[in-house]
């Protein structure tokens, strides 16, 4: 798996197959228009280590990265995508 940090892509989603949450903000992304890569992480343990390592000890999913840094989860994207856009 690569990090969170080393993608070119600005907005990095996370998450695993049967994430509502993580379904939820591919939608908001798409809606506006926000470019991002999708990674899912669904039996890969080696790869969900990484990611809670990345993420400061952040066990649930979707996380997502802007520029290389953790946001959060879906209403954190909810709330930055209202107040600031990406």
């Amino acid at each position: 798996m690569s990090t969170p940090a080393d993608s070119g892509a600005r907005v990095r989603v996370f998450g695993t197959t049967r994430c509502g949450s993580c379904r939820r903000a591919e939608a908001l992304l798409e809606r506006e228009g926000i470019p991002f890569e999708k990674i899912d992480v669904t039996g890969d343990d080696h790869a969900r280590a990484a990611l809670v390592e990345a993420a400061g000890g952040r066990r649930t999913v979707p996380v997502i990265f802007v520029d290389g840094r953790v946001i959060g989860g879906y209403e954190d994207l909810v709330r930055l995508v209202a107040a600031h856009g990406i």
